[in-house]
């Protein structure tokens, strides 16, 4: 089964080693550019469930236990981008499979 993968932006749009929210079907999308990393791009749902708002795409990203994540700027709970899984609490932001291809950028879409 293939992935219907949906245009998100350009990659000249991406700041490298940053996020940048993104609406993606209604719900907000932030987008990481880590071009270091093996994936380059990551998205993960925009919500900070411990800080209770839209703000994960102004996290700091930083390479931790082995694995690229962001540190929310409210609490400083870190998820890890290629799960949205938080490594302080036992909670999670949503994930789409992400990747950059010929200068754009797309996510996976169900």
């Amino acid at each position: 089964m293939t992935m219907p993968w949906k245009l998100i932006c350009k990659k000249e749009d991406l700041v490298e080693g940053a996020g940048v929210a993104a609406i993606v079907n209604g719900e907000q999308v932030a987008i990481f550019y880590v071009p270091e990393s093996d994936n380059q791009v990551f998205a993960i749902g925009n919500w900070d469930p411990v800080g209770k708002a839209n703000v994960l795409s102004r996290g700091l990203v930083a390479h931790l236990q082995e694995q690229w994540v962001v540190a929310s700027p409210l609490y400083k709970q870190h998820f890890v981008l290629a799960s949205g899984q938080c490594l302080e609490e036992d909670i999670s932001v949503p994930h789409w499979l992400a990747k950059l291809e010929g200068g754009e950028v797309f996510i996976a879409v169900n």
